[in-house]
């Protein structure tokens, strides 16, 4: 019983977290790794990916009530996202994840430089064109969702970065397409870890369950207080992401 209070809280913290920013995986991943040791890690990655998906999804729908994302923007960055997820995800099972999760820190320290001066993701001044906006978009969200089917560890935060950086947008107006590229990332993944069989279904369900709860009550503190308190999450998020990606790489 006590190790699904833990994970029914973790869950409940990551929805909270990756709705604000993004990052939530960080979370709950290395809780299934610590209360359940003996499971293959690609189920337990296939099982955080279902978690995930809930709450995302739940924190997409209301960032897209309260600022709706251009359909040319989003449809073909959701469309990259879930191909190259796809192709992410059968990647994993055929090559080394190693020299990812060692650059990861320095990727993630790199972001915190480029996105933290300024009034970067503070005004929403969209920079190209709707053509040019949504094959952009694509671009970057192709990228990711390469990167979250294949390892994911941040994805969340990359897909948000990428829309404020390249595209100009503002955090709130860049979340609602970001969270829905995510969410076709994970959708991806989910179905080529499900077709494998690798997802510990009862222990996803419960976990979703909690993570839609957290994303409901995270997009709604995100949309109270904007974009100057989702700027300072950023960064608390970006700086954790740091020192957690960098123990795992190179202290464990």
């Amino acid at each position: 019983m006590s190790e699904w209070i833990a994970l029914g809280l973790i869950a409940l913290a990551a929805g909270i977290v990756d709705a604000v920013m993004g990052g939530g995986g960080m979370l709950q991943l290395p809780a299934l790794f610590a209360l359940f040791p003996d499971v293959a890690p690609a189920a337990l990655l296939g099982t955080a990916k279902l978690a995930a998906l809930a709450g995302t999804s739940g924190a997409a729908l209301q960032y897209a009530q309260a600022r709706a994302p251009q359909r040319s923007t989003l449809v073909p960055a959701v469309l990259a996202a879930f191909v190259a997820s796809l192709l992410g995800a059968y990647a994993i099972s055929q090559v080394p994840g190693g020299p990812l999760r060692k650059a990861l820190p320095f990727l993630l320290l790199a972001l915190l430089a480029i996105t933290a001066r300024g009034d970067l993701g503070l005004r929403h001044a969209p920079r190209f064109g709707k053509a040019h906006e949504g094959a952009l978009a694509a671009a970057g969200t192709g990228a990711i969702g390469f990167y979250d089917g294949f390892f994911g560890p941040g994805a969340g935060v990359f897909y948000k970065v990428w829309f404020v950086r390249a595209l100009g947008f503002d955090f709130l107006n860049a979340a609602a397409p970001a969270k829905f590229a995510n969410v076709a990332s994970n959708v991806a993944a989910l179905a080529v870890f499900a077709a494998q069989g690798l997802v510990l279904w009862k222990v996803a369900i419960f976990m979703a369950a909690c993570n839609f709860v957290g994303g409901q009550i995270g997009s709604r503190i995100a949309l109270r207080f904007g974009n100057r308190f989702i700027r300072w999450a950023f960064v608390a998020t970006v700086c954790v992401l740091i020192a957690r990606t960098f123990a795992a790489a190179y202290l464990s």
